[in-house]
């Protein structure tokens, strides 16, 4: 069982940054891609950005150039630093990891999700 844990959340002008962080912890046998996804209001949840245990990355179209992903794999954390951040941008982010257990099962956790507002 893994638990991921959300920081770093708030209300931020346009223009503005901000930077999630989201700390997985429990008993795993190791925890592979992990991933930022957003859901705005009245949308379906989206894929914003993620990153393999190598450091291979993705991100959505919107944005690129803007933000950027990186993870600790010593601390099984992932981040997302946000930057010229937009309206668009507004919803609640969710930390997303695939792990596999010690049962060598696949299992995909996800975190509790932290507001991000950008308003002026």
């Amino acid at each position: 069982q893994v638990q991921l844990v959300e920081s770093g959340g708030g209300l931020v002008h346009p223009g503005g940054s901000l930077t999630l962080s989201c700390a997985a912890s429990g008993s795993i046998f190791s925890i592979n891609a992990m991933g930022w996804y957003r859901q705005a209001p009245g949308k379906q949840r989206e894929l914003v950005a993620t990153i393999t245990n190598g450091g291979s990355t993705n991100y959505a179209d919107s944005v690129k150039g803007r933000f950027t992903i990186s993870r600790d794999n010593a601390k099984n954390t992932v981040y997302l630093q946000m930057n010229s951040l937009k309206p668009e941008d507004t919803g609640v982010y969710y930390c997303n990891a695939g792990a596999v257990g010690w049962d060598l099962g696949e299992y995909d956790y996800w975190g509790q999700g932290t507001q991000v507002t950008v308003s002026s």
